[in-house]
């Protein structure tokens, strides 16, 4: 699971780090940690787009999967994929429509990740 994740952060440019977590935030995977800020791998950040997600259904508007937030420095967009917090941290820079067209390549390899989640 970490090829693919450190393969999707060498072809997207600008693209810093891949977090996939629980639904409580609680970090499972880190891709490219090492290049963004520490506050952004806690699970205080991670599991924002959980409660963000729950009272976005209570507008009526139907299920939120994924939040693109943008700051100064990074770019951050976080999916609900397989039942996980898939978040993505680029540069202001990186290439959104990328992120979410790749997004869909690593939905097989969290099957698998939930399997063996689900088994230990």
């Amino acid at each position: 699971m970490l090829n693919v994740l450190d393969d999707l952060i060498k072809k997207i440019v600008g693209l810093e780090c891949i977090v996939i977590a629980d639904r409580d935030g609680i970090p499972i995977i880190k891709a490219g940690a090492q290049k963004i800020p520490e506050t952004v791998l806690r699970s205080g950040f991670l599991s924002t787009f959980g409660m963000a997600q729950f009272q976005g259904k209570k507008l009526g508007m139907g299920e939120n999967n994924t939040t693109i937030s943008l700051y100064t420095s990074y770019q951050v967009i976080q999916m609900d994929l397989q039942g996980m917090i898939v978040t993505f941290i680029g540069k202001n820079d990186c290439n959104i429509g990328q992120i979410l067209c790749v997004s869909k390549n690593i939905a097989p390899a969290l099957l698998e990740l939930q399997k063996v989640l689900e088994q230990s």
